[in-house]
């Protein structure tokens, strides 16, 4: 869980004498009638009894609104983090240490990868269904993004070279009747954007979807890979400089100094392992719905909350 990247033997001891706040986040499907044992709050119900919460720091008052529990100003000791990571796996909830004093509008940037993060469905996985070969491709797609793949251009390159000669009128079809957003995608994207936060879509995916969604969803930049099309047929090609974990990275810092802002003012949200190095340089990472990997070294990983978790993690 996201908490685990705070690693006590990886981070300055006096870091931990700092103060944060433990914050606990509900799935994002409503879990149902209350039981009698659940902790009530204004906007849904946090699947944790609150005598749970209250034992990981008890001499602290919970607060609890809208599905999400927050404990103030806890000093974060290797028992607590043991007791935090129990509880997330016990109730099936996502819990988050940050900084007492940090605020959302402190960052100036969110950046997200897209597919499996932004949205639902990794394209070029749907994308290879037109052709039979949806298998072959996703079992390279999950190989790349659990890091098994170390070579993201030759695994994109393998890939898309099984799709040669498809119509390309399976992209239009992938967006309208596959393409979803991810839980909480638009209501994280609405809130950030009230605080004046700008977005980045930055993707090893293809510009035919992050253009229709940047349009869709009024982000301000957006990069991915351009698939080359020559006579209504894919060429089983990818036109210049593939986006790679490198350049994501890379993407992130020049569109953050874009704004005036520095890569600490950025959020950076993923899932997989080419999203690692971006995530390295972000003031905050979120591992969404991520892979293992991705998780342990997130700040935070979201496996049970939506995406608008994000708008919860900080004070007001």
């Amino acid at each position: 869980m996201g908490p685990s990247a705070h690693d006590i033997c990886a981070v300055d001891y006096l870091h931990f004498q700092m103060a944060h706040d433990l914050v606990i986040l509900g799935p994002h499907a409503p879990i149902g009638p209350d039981s009698g044992t659940a902790t009530q709050s204004a906007g849904g119900r946090l699947p944790v009894p609150l005598t749970a919460i209250q034992a990981l720091a008890p001499s602290h008052a919970v607060e609890t609104a809208h599905g999400v529990a927050r404990v103030r100003d806890v000093v974060v000791t290797p028992a607590l983090q043991s007791a935090v990571d129990a509880l997330a796996q016990q109730y099936g909830v996502d819990v988050a240490i940050v900084d007492s004093a940090r605020r959302l509008s402190d960052f100036k940037l969110v950046a997200m990868d897209m597919d499996s993060t932004l949205i639902t469905i990794e394209c070029i996985d749907e994308i290879a269904d037109y052709c039979g070969l949806k298998a072959e491709v996703s079992a390279i797609t999950e190989a790349a993004m659990r890091g098994e793949i170390k070579d993201f251009n030759e695994s994109l390159t393998r890939r898309v070279a099984l799709l040669k000669g498809l119509d390309a009128s399976a992209l239009e079809k992938v967006f309208e009747e596959r393409l979803q957003l991810s839980p909480g995608a638009e209501t994280m994207l609405r809130g950030v954007q009230a605080l004046g936060i700008r977005t980045l879509l930055v993707s090893g995916g293809f510009t035919f979807f992050t253009d229709r969604l940047k349009a869709h969803l009024n982000l301000d930049v957006t990069r991915a890979n351009t698939l080359e099309i020559v006579d209504g047929k894919l060429t089983g090609r990818v036109l210049g400089e593939i986006v790679n974990a490198e350049v994501k990275a890379r993407t992130v810092t020049e569109v953050a100094a874009q704004f005036g802002a520095t890569p600490a003012q950025a959020i950076v949200m993923g899932d997989g392992s080419n999203d690692l190095q971006m995530m390295a340089i972000a003031g905050l990472s979120v591992a969404f719905r991520a892979k293992p990997v991705v998780r342990e070294k997130a700040s935070v990983a979201f496996n049970h909350a939506g995406l608008d978790a994000l708008l919860s993690l900080f004070r007001r």
